[in-house]
C-alpha cells in the first residue's frame, strides 16, 4: 500500500514537472532560434528607417506568461514562443530608438532587451492607430529580440520598423 502510495505520488510530482515546463517553453523565449531573421545594424544605419515584414499573431497569452513582465505598458495580446527577429545593436550612445508597428489588424509588440528587460506596447503608434510603438531612449548595445503578436490571437499582415533618432 505505502509502494502504490509512493508510485502515485511520484507519478504526480513527474506530470507536474512536464506540465510546468510545457507552460514555460509556451511563452515568449528569447532563447528559442527567431522565426524571420537574425540582423546587426549600428545606430547610424538605423538613421535611415529599416522595415521587415511579417505575420503578426501567435497562440502565447501574454499575461499567461509569468516570465514576462513588461517595464512599461501591460496589457492582453497573443504572440508566438520564438522572437519573431533578433536584432544585435552597436554605437547606439548618442540614439534613442522607435520600434514600431503598421499592420492590417490590432497588433501588439513585445521586446526583450539585452538586459533581460520586457517591454509591450498595444496601441501608441500613432502613426498608424492601432498599432505599437515603443521608444527605447537610451537603448544599449547588444541584442533585443522582437515578437509582433495580436491583441485578439488573429493572424494578419505586418511591418515591423526599426528608426534612430538622436537623443
Amino acid at each position: 500500500m505505502i509502494s502504490s502510495f509512493k508510485a502515485l505520488l511520484t507519478g504526480a510530482i513527474v506530470a507536474l514537472g512536464f506540465t510546468a515546463a510545457n507552460m514555460a517553453v509556451a511563452c515568449p523565449n528569447p532563447n528559442l532560434a527567431d522565426t524571420y531573421g537574425t540582423y546587426s545594424a549600428t545606430g547610424d544605419q538605423l538613421y535611415q528607417r529599416q522595415s521587415f515584414n511579417l505575420q503578426a499573431g501567435g497562440n502565447q497569452r501574454i499575461p499567461n506568461c509569468g516570465n514576462v513582465k513588461p517595464r512599461t505598458d501591460r496589457g492582453d495580446g497573443y504572440v508566438t514562443s520564438n522572437p519573431d527577429f533578433s536584432f544585435t545593436l552597436y554605437g547606439m550612445g548618442r540614439y534613442q530608438l522607435v520600434i514600431d508597428v503598421v499592420s492590417a489588424c490590432d497588433a501588439v509588440l513585445l521586446i526583450n532587451t539585452g538586459s533581460t528587460s520586457w517591454y509591450y506596447d498595444d496601441d501608441d503608434n500613432t502613426n498608424s492607430p492601432g498599432d505599437p510603438r515603443i521608444s527605447l531612449t537610451r537603448p544599449a548595445n547588444g541584442r533585443i529580440d522582437v515578437w509582433v503578436g495580436t491583441y485578439d490571437g488573429s493572424v494578419c499582415d505586418a511591418t515591423l520598423n526599426l528608426e534612430t533618432f538622436y537623443r
